[in-house]
């Protein structure tokens, strides 16, 4: 049976979840959502997004939002990634999805054992946190459908790569491609593509 998660860390307080998706990618960008729930928000699906068919979380994106107090995506791109490492980059795109919030959370909890903090909010990390409070568990899928739809879209730019199927993570199939077909505007350099890999544009 599957275990409940959980609704608030702290209660009656305006608390936001934060998750990102893709910082494990060779390309594309790293996306992050945070969202905040009302206290009776449900769905027996909500779940960490690893754990749900990709036709699940993009059924459950628009409940999400349309249940959702407030929600806000956050992106940092390839070349923002390579300035500032994947870590930054992260917590800098958690940013972003908190900046966009239309309600001023007065607690954030966080998937992970890391963050930086936003202006004087306080927070709490939490690892594998997206598997066990509901507020993550939506972030999470709100960042990995934002994502998957954009790696969908540049995979019509860049055939060769299947990001279609891979959302730039580095597969087998990922890394054949690119010491076939060298490197795109959308590849992280920093992420040991090789230093004398073409590039494609």
């Amino acid at each position: 049976m599957k275990q409940s998660l959980l609704p608030f860390l702290k209660e009656n307080i305006i608390e936001a979840g934060c998750d990102e998706a893709g910082r494990g990618c060779l390309s594309g960008p790293v996306f992050a959502a945070s969202v905040i729930l009302p206290a009776d928000f449900s769905h027996p699906d909500i779940n960490d997004s690893k754990k749900l068919s990709e036709k699940k979380r993009k059924e459950l994106r628009p409940y999400i939002e349309e249940h959702a107090l407030a929600f806000g995506v956050g992106i940092v791109d390839e070349k923002e990634i390579d300035e500032i490492n994947i870590l930054n980059a992260s917590f800098l795109a958690m940013h972003r999805a908190i900046e966009k919030l239309k309600l001023t959370p007065e607690h954030l909890i966080i998937d992970g054992n890391r963050f930086k903090p936003y202006k004087a909010i306080p927070y709490t990390t939490i690892v594998k946190g997206d598997g066990k409070y509901k507020s993550i568990a939506a972030a999470s899928i709100l960042a990995k459908t934002y994502r998957d739809d954009f790696m969908d879209k540049i995979a019509k730019e860049f055939p060769q790569y299947g990001w279609e199927k891979n959302k730039g993570y580095p597969t087998k199939a990922h890394k054949e491609a690119i010491e076939k077909f060298g490197i795109t505007p959308y590849h992280r350099l920093t992420f040991n593509l090789g230093q004398k890999m073409p590039t494609l544009f």
